[in-house]
């Protein structure tokens, strides 16, 4: 899944909306662009300071809430990351990025159902957004292998659901143990800058 917790730094995508805020003055840019500098360099401390010194400021930027909410997850503080994404989604519900990186952090928990709501919200603020769209195909998956495994655990002479099960393994990528993979393998692309 495309989510701002769920992949490695290296593999998460920028969102284009972050992208024009950040261009939109220099020294909100360079704000912008030290606390990212940090955060790719991996020095979440520092960058967690230097958006905090600058949200005391200007509490209400979604920009740098975002980017925050961001360095939280990197930090593996789910709980904190959840809530900032969270309230990032009560005072801009028009913003779909909130929502699906939430919804990562969801995913990670293995709470696909929250997960799903919060990617259909993503999907119908922005139905061009094609990572909450890849996202939530993702955790629609998760959830058959949910219920495929509970359809086999219910009636274990079933012979549809065994190879529904081997074809979400295959899409996975499963390891050899013939488990599935678990949720943070399987569904986190999340989005920063």
């Amino acid at each position: 899944m495309q989510l701002a917790a769920f992949f490695p730094a290296s593999l998460l995508r920028v969102f284009p909306a972050l992208v024009l805020a950040l261009a939109m003055g220099a020294a909100h840019a360079d704000d912008y662009g030290d606390v990212n500098a940090l955060l790719r360099q991996g020095k979440t401390d520092e960058a967690l300071m230097k958006a905090d010194a600058y949200i005391s400021g200007k509490p209400r930027d979604p920009q740098m809430r975002f980017l925050r909410a961001v360095i939280l997850t990197e930090q593996g503080k789910q709980a904190e990351a959840i809530t900032a994404f969270t309230q990032l989604t009560q005072d801009y519900p028009e913003l779909p990025e909130p929502y699906n990186n939430l919804a990562a952090l969801y995913a990670g928990q293995n709470q696909f159902d929250k997960a799903r709501a919060a990617l259909e919200m993503a999907v119908k603020l922005n139905p061009d957004y094609a990572t909450a769209h890849e996202n939530l195909g993702d955790v629609y998956v998760r959830l058959a292998a949910e219920s495929y495994s509970r359809a086999k655990q219910l009636e274990a002479s079933n012979a549809t659901v065994p190879p529904k099960l081997a074809l979400i393994r295959q899409m996975f990528s499963a390891p050899t143990s013939g488990d599935l993979p678990p949720a943070t393998q399987a569904t986190r692309k999340p989005v920063r800058k």
